[in-house]
Order: structure tokens, then C-alpha cells, then sequence
């Protein structure tokens, strides 16, 4: 008995000493300083978010954000009428036109008080007729104002005979990466929905398109697109536009086009009917190319200019092949986004003032904006341009487009460097109509093209 008393009163103190040593080594309260009004001060706690300086998701209240925006949110439902077989006898047997009615729906922005909404150009793309839903139920008949589907920004009106609750813009180029956001829109038809996350990123691009987003992890699924991503504010800063996904529904990354860019798109909707777009006049390289990895110029932190476009802004204005840009009008450059994304909100006329590094040296030169001057033309993929004053007078003609650039499938036809006066006979002035011209060709009929050399000799070729 004394034996098992014994080794009782040793088996506790056993158990106290383990638990003591346990407590000390293993239970230590984790400290971190913090930097806040008081820099020495001390969190008694593990570090979290919320600790950091700046709001955690406790502490920030998105209630009048979201009361504000699920107000000028609607709902966007589109008819489209397609002709085409119904079944299997129709398709080898012919059929008399059936008409069958296609619905889609999105989310649309109310922007203002007389009925204005911006939604996304594939939500209503192709459509017959299209209704808006208000979040008190109210429908309406929609009329399509305008539309860009290379920033995929459309503009709607209502006629609601009162006025509307809308959403102002901000200013998405004071967006910072790690800010709360809201998502407002109606994914799979379940109206006035709101998801929060935050900005995961700015100026992203999306399949090589010159677009530049802005990437948040607010959950967006189909039906957001057009809605509304807003700062807890309610100031609206985006569009939401896309998610990344390999199920077709939201994993984590969501897209949307700054306001900044949308509301450029909507007033030159607005007021000259079409969007006005413009450019530097330079030449960049794909970044992550065998060229660029070669050069060192994937590394490079800004955009390398590789060439200037003959009396371009970037010509008049001195900069160079070779030349680094780093910020534009103190909006700071790393990648080609960057540059692309705020370039999307202006204007031709507007004067830039552009920072390069030259050779080591930092050189601020004012950039004007110009119209873009060149351009892929659709079905052959040749690249033209419109004619210089020195165009004129070497290829002795003021009409037509020079071709600048030829895929490899044409490379054997002697195209490169000739004055484009003609496509099927109907003449070209611009870049804008020879696009216009090529987008009719068809790829199963002959396309003839006249040409002119510099020694003022006529071409022509018929493709088959």
C-alpha cells in the first residue's frame, strides 16, 4: 500500500512538472509590434489582419455601401431571336426560318438620375429586345444608346418618368491593392446580391487583350456581369466584367473594368457617338517572347519602346527607340497595362506628360495624344496604316493605306511596303475603311486587291 501511495505521489508531480515545462515552452504568448499613432506599442496576441494598421473585416461596416448600391443595380434580361433547324430532318431537309427565342440576363448600373445604365456589351450583344428590372420590381423597356466591345461597355436608357437612384463614379486610379470592395449584381438570377473581398490586383490583362482590370476575390458568378464593384463608400470603381474559371463559376479571381475607363467609354458614347480612342505611336514587345527574354527586356520594369510610328505624339514629342517609360502623368508604368489602362481614358488632343528613362537618365517629355494611326485589318491579318505626307508624295496619291505588315501566310505575294488603293473595287481612304472592306470577305470567295508600288506601277491580286 505505502508502495502505490508512493508512486502515486510521484506520478502527480510527474504530471505537474510536464505541464509546468509545457506551459513555459510550448503556450508562449506570440507578440508583434505594430506600427499605428503609437510605434511601440504591442499586440498581447498572435498577429492577424485585423491587427495590422487599417480596418479588418470586424471593422468595417458595409451596410450603407450596400444599401445604397442594390438600389441602382438592375437586373438586365436580353431576347435574342435565332433561325436555325430544330431537329435532325430540318438540318438535311431544309427549313422555312423558325424563330427561336433566346433569354439572357446580366446586371446593369444605374449612373443616372434620368435613366442611364452602364452594363457589359456581351449582355446585351445580338440582342431584339431588352428589359430592365429595378430592385423595387419595376420593369421597363430599354433602349441600347451605345456600345464598345473592346472595353465590353455598353450604355442603356430607361424612361422610368421619375427619378432614379444611381451610383456616382470614382476615381478607380486611387484604387489600392488590398482595399474592401463590394460586388453588387444578380448572379444566377438571385437579384440584389452583395459579396465583399478585396482589390487582389490592378491593371491586369486578360488573353492579350490591351484591356486592363481590376482583379479582386469578391465571389462574381454569371449574371454579375455589368453590375457594380464599389469602395466602402459607395462610390462605384468598376464594372464587374469576367471571372477566371475552369467550372464556369466563381474560384476565387474576378475582373471588372475601371470606372475611370467606363465612364471615358460612356461620355464619348454620350456625346460623339462612338468612342475615341488614341494613342502614343509606339512600339512595344511581348513580354516572355524568345526576342524579349534574349534582350533582357521581359525584366524590365516599365515599357521598353522598340519603335516610333512616323508623325505619331512620340515622334513629335522626341522619344526614342530604346527609351524606358516609367510613369505618365505620375501614374506609375511597370508593365504594359499600366500604360494601356490609363491611355483608355483619354482622348486624342490630350497632352501627356510622360516619364522615360533614358540611358540611366529620368527625362519628362508632354506627349500629345493622337488618333491610332494603324491597325490589323480583319480576315487576311495584313497590318496598314494611313499615309504620311511623305507617303503621299513618294507613292504619288492621297488615297489608300499602306501595308506595314504581312503574316507569314502572305509573305510570298510582295505586299510589304505597298500603297493599298482598293478591295473588290471599292476604294480605300483610311485604316478605318480598309477594315471596314476586309471585314466583308468572305473566306470561301475571291477577294481582288489593287495596289500601288513607289514607282507608281498597278497591282492586282485575286485571292481564292
Amino acid at each position: 500500500m505505502k508502495k502505490i501511495g508512493s508512486s502515486l505521489v510521484i506520478a502527480l508531480f510527474a504530471g505537474a512538472v510536464t505541464l509546468g515545462a509545457y506551459k513555459l515552452f510550448f503556450e508562449r504568448t506570440n507578440y508583434a509590434v505594430v506600427a499605428d499613432d503609437n510605434p511601440a506599442s504591442i499586440i498581447n496576441s498572435s498577429y492577424s489582419p485585423t491587427s495590422a494598421k487599417g480596418a479588418g473585416i470586424n471593422e468595417v461596416d458595409f451596410t450603407s455601401a450596400a444599401e445604397t448600391t442594390v438600389n441602382a443595380v438592375v437586373h438586365v434580361k436580353n431576347v435574342t431571336i435565332s433561325r436555325g433547324p430544330s431537329n435532325l430532318m430540318e438540318f438535311f431537309y431544309g427549313y422555312e426560318g423558325n424563330q427561336k427565342a433566346q433569354i439572357g440576363t446580366g446586371s446593369g448600373v444605374i449612373i443616372s438620375p434620368d435613366g442611364h445604365i452602364v452594363t457589359n456589351n456581351h449582355v446585351i450583344k445580338g440582342a431584339s429586345q431588352l428589359q430592365v428590372t429595378l430592385n423595387n420590381n419595376k420593369t421597363y423597356e430599354a433602349e441600347l444608346v451605345g456600345t464598345d466591345p473592346n472595353s465590353d461597355i455598353a450604355l442603356l436608357k430607361i424612361d422610368a418618368k421619375r427619378p432614379l437612384p444611381y451610383l456616382a463614379f470614382g476615381d478607380s486610379d486611387n484604387v489600392k491593392v488590398g482595399e474592401w470592395v463590394l460586388a453588387v449584381g444578380n448572379p444566377f438570377n438571385l437579384t440584389s446580391t452583395v459579396t465583399a473581398g478585396i482589390v487582389s490586383a490592378k491593371a491586369r490583362a486578360l488573353m492579350s487583350n490591351d484591356q486592363s482590370f481590376i482583379q479582386t476575390d469578391a465571389a462574381v458568378n454569371p449574371g454579375n456581369s455589368g453590375g457594380a464593384l464599389v469602395n466602402t463608400n459607395g462610390d462605384l470603381i468598376g464594372i464587374n466584367t469576367a471571372i477566371s474559371s475552369q467550372t464556369g463559376s466563381y474560384v476565387g479571381y474576378s475582373f471588372a473594368v475601371p470606372s475611370n475607363i467606363a465612364k471615358k467609354v460612356i461620355d464619348d458614347i454620350m456625346e460623339f457617338g462612338s468612342v475615341q480612342k488614341g494613342v502614343l505611336g509606339i512600339k512595344t514587345v511581348s513580354v516572355n517572347t524568345p526576342y524579349a527574354i534574349e534582350k533582357g527586356i521581359n525584366e524590365i520594369d516599365g515599357v521598353y519602346i522598340e519603335g516610333i510610328e512616323e508623325e505619331s505624339g512620340a515622334d513629335e514629342a522626341d522619344l526614342k527607340a530604346g527609351d524606358i517609360i516609367k510613369a505618365v502623368d505620375e501614374i506609375e508604368v511597370h508593365k504594359f497595362a499600366d500604360l494601356t489602362g490609363y491611355l483608355s481614358t483619354k482622348r486624342p488632343g490630350d497632352v501627356l506628360d510622360v516619364t522615360i528613362d533614358r540611358d540611366g537618365e529620368q527625362l519628362v517629355f508632354p506627349v500629345t495624344v493622337k488618333e491610332r494611326q494603324s491597325l490589323f485589318v480583319p480576315v487576311m491579318g495584313l497590318e496598314v496604316k494611313n499615309l504620311t505626307e511623305k507617303d503621299q508624295k513618294t507613292f504619288k496619291t492621297k488615297k489608300g493605306v499602306k501595308i506595314i505588315g504581312v503574316p507569314e501566310t502572305y509573305r510570298g505575294y510582295g505586299l510589304d511596303g505597298k500603297v493599298l488603293l482598293s478591295v473588290d473595287d471599292e476604294e480605300i481612304n483610311d485604316i478605318q475603311e480598309a477594315k471596314t472592306l476586309f471585314g466583308r470577305i468572305s473566306r470561301y470567295g475571291k477577294t481582288s486587291i489593287t495596289m500601288i508600288n513607289e514607282k507608281g506601277e498597278r497591282e492586282r491580286l485575286i485571292f481564292q
